[in-house]
């Protein structure tokens, strides 16, 4: 390893990859599901209550302003920003919209990988993977990538650790 690959092989910086644009299509209908049932619970209580309570009224339009403006919004700005790279020395990720992380690993703290698909997901073609460190920070998480591309990094890190001495702690 160079000397200057050493001094910025681990420093925090965006990592190259997004995730898949399919994230985008993920991340709407899973928050539509929530909006749905949010509005759906609030209307049926408004329209079948004698004097539903005001306030009820009132967070029933702004759920209907903000449903469409947050599934318009967030997803796209969801794919702006998470963002994954593995390299020999570390695994980099950046996550969040509202509230963003960025979090860096070195490939010799890595515990274990796996691979993890919920049913939505599967309807999507997506995977996430979580990267456990020995670190009280807790997991690495790469959520949104395309299944084959997953078990792809998946058996790359695999290969990466194995490589590596130590005892990841």
């Amino acid at each position: 390893m160079t000397e200057h690959t050493a001094n910025t092989a681990l420093r925090l910086r965006p990592p190259a990859h997004r995730v898949s644009r399919r994230a985008i299509g993920y991340w709407t209908a899973t928050a539509a599901i929530l909006w749905i049932v949010l509005v759906g619970l609030q209307t049926v209580i408004v329209v079948t209550s004698d004097d539903p309570p005001s306030f009820l009224t009132v967070t029933l339009v702004v759920s209907c302003v903000l449903a469409p403006l947050h599934l318009l919004v967030m997803p796209q700005w969801r794919y702006r920003v998470h963002r994954w790279e593995v390299t020999d020395e570390a695994v980099y990720t950046q996550a969040g919209w509202l509230k963003q992380e960025w979090r860096i690993a070195p490939v010799s703290r890595i515990q274990t990988v796996d691979i993890e698909r919920d049913p939505f997901e599967q309807l999507f073609g997506l995977a996430k993977i979580t990267v456990t460190t020995a670190s009280a920070a807790g997991p690495l998480r790469i959520s949104g990538l395309a299944h084959d591309r997953a078990l792809e990094l998946a058996d790359e890190l695999t290969k990466t650790t194995q490589a590596v001495r130590g005892d990841a702690t």
